[in-house]
C-alpha cells in the first residue's frame, strides 16, 4: 500500500467501524437477518447513518440514506454488508443506492445468500466505485451465526461457562448459588437475547430448575428456545421448562426416551426430539430453525460438545474465587489433548465485568 493509499484506507476503516458499532444496536431483533449498520459520508463529514433495527423493518442503507437526504449525491456509503440485490420483505438495497446517486460503496464482506448477492456487480455495473473487505473479520464475527448457516447443517454453538480461578463450576458440596457478579450475569441475558436458542445439560436442568429466559436488558424479538440434552426425557413435567412450554417452546432432546415420558411431556408442551448422537440432535435442531444455540452447561455436556468438535465459541467468566479441592472442574469431561497438540485458541474479546473477567474464544472462524 503506497502512503497516500494509507490515509484513505484509515479513514475507511474508521466510518467501518462506526458502521458496525451501529450494527450491533439490532441484536437480538433481526434474526434471521443478520445486524448490518450504515453511514453515508460526503465532503468527510457523515450526514446520514441506520442500522436494521428489526427483521421486516428498513434496512440499514434505506435507514441512512434517508437521514443524508439530497446529500447522499455523490456521496461514500459504508455498509457492514453487501447491499442486498432482492426483493425480499423489502426492495434492493441496491435499487436506493443508485436513485441516491451515491458516488462510493464500502462494504465489509460479501453477503453469503445466494438470494440476496449480486449487489456489488449491479453497482459497479452502473458505474458506481465499490470496495469490498475494509474491517471484514470484524464484520463476519457480527454475524457469524448467519454466515455459518450457509455453509453447516447445525447451529452455530456457543459454549458459555462460569467459572472460579481454578476453573470450578461448583464447589465440593455442589451447593447452589452465583460465582458470577450481577454484570456478568447481566451479560448471559444479553447473550441469549441474541441466540435462536439456550441449551443445557438434564443434569444442570434437574440441579438448578432454571428457566432459560431472557429476564435482564432488551427483550429479543423472539424468544430463544429452551432445549435440554436428556438422553432418558428425565426432564420433570414440573420444572420451570415444563410449566412454561406453552409460554416459551422448550424441546427435549433425547436418545432412547421411555415412549411414557415422552407423553408426559409432550402433554406439558414440550417437543422431544430423538436423535442417535449429539452432532444428529444439532442437525435435527436445525432442521427446526435453529441457527444459533448458546450453550450454558453443565460439565457433561461442555465435554461431550467440546470433544465432538461441535463448539464454535467459548465464553469464559471467571470469578475471582477459588473452589479447591473436590470442586467440579469445568472440563473434567474433555478428551485429554497431549501439550504438543493441544491448539491455542485466539481471543475474540476480553472484557473486565467489575471484578469478573469475561474472555470469548474462537474454536473456528465464522
Amino acid at each position: 500500500m503506497s502512503e497516500a493509499e494509507r490515509p484513505a484506507r484509515s479513514r475507511d476503516s474508521a466510518y467501518m467501524r462506526r458502521a458496525l458499532s451501529l450494527a450491533r444496536k439490532g441484536w437480538g431483533q433481526t434474526a434471521p437477518n443478520p445486524m448490518v449498520g450504515a453511514v453515508v459520508v460526503r465532503d468527510g463529514t457523515v450526514v446520514g447513518k441506520g442500522f436494521h433495527r428489526r427483521f421486516g423493518d428498513a434496512h440499514a442503507e434505506v435507514e441512512a440514506l434517508r437521514a443524508a437526504g439530497d446529500r447522499a449525491r455523490g456521496a461514500t456509503v459504508y455498509v457492514t454488508l453487501e447491499p442486498c440485490n432482492h426483493h425480499g420483505k423489502t426492495p434492493p438495497c441496491t435499487d436506493a443506492l443508485l436513485a441516491a446517486g451515491v458516488a462510493r460503496v464500502v462494504c465489509a464482506t460479501r453477503d453469503p445468500n445466494p438470494q440476496a448477492g449480486g449487489g456489488v456487480e449491479r453497482l459497479r455495473a452502473a458505474g458506481v466505485e465499490v470496495a469490498v473487505g475494509v474491517e471484514a473479520s470484524a464484520a463476519r464475527e457480527l454475524n457469524a451465526p448467519f454466515f455459518h448457516a450457509f455453509v453447516s447443517d447445525r447451529p452455530w454453538v456457543t459454549l458459555k461457562l462460569a467459572v472460579s480461578l481454578d476453573s470450578a463450576l461448583a464447589d465440593a458440596t455442589r451447593s447452589r448459588g452465583w460465582l458470577t457478579n450481577e454484570r456478568s450475569r447481566r451479560e448471559v441475558h444479553r447473550l441469549r437475547a441474541g441466540h435462536d436458542a439456550v441449551g443445557v445439560g438434564i443434569g444442570t436442568a434437574i440441579a438448578d430448575d432454571p428457566a432459560l429466559t431472557v429476564r435482564a436488558g432488551r427483550a429479543p424479538r423472539v424468544p430463544p428456545r429452551r432445549v435440554v440434552f436428556d438422553r432418558l426425557a428425565r426432564l420433570g413435567t414440573h420444572s420451570q421448562l415444563a410449566r412454561t412450554a406453552r409460554e416459551v417452546p422448550v424441546t427435549v432432546v433425547a436418545e432412547r426416551p421411555d415412549p411414557a415420558r415422552v407423553a408426559l411431556l409432550e402433554a406439558a408442551g414440550v417437543e422431544v426430539l430423538v436423535a442417535a448422537t449429539l452432532p444428529d440432535a444439532l442437525r435435527s435442531l436445525r432442521r427446526t430453525g435453529t441457527r444459533s444455540m448458546l450453550v450454558e452447561g453443565g460439565a457433561t455436556l461442555a465435554g461431550a460438545l467440546l470433544g465432538a468438535a461441535l463448539v464454535d465459541r467459548l465464553i469464559i467468566f471467571r470469578a475471582p474465587i477459588v473452589l479447591g479441592a473436590g470442586a467440579l472442574p469445568a472440563f473434567g469431561t474433555v478428551p485429554a489433548s497431549p501439550l504438543a497438540d493441544a491448539p491455542r485458541l485466539p481471543v475474540v474479546e476480553r472484557r473486565a465485568l467489575g471484578d469478573d473477567l469475561m474472555t470469548v474464544f474462537a474454536i473456528r472462524p465464522p
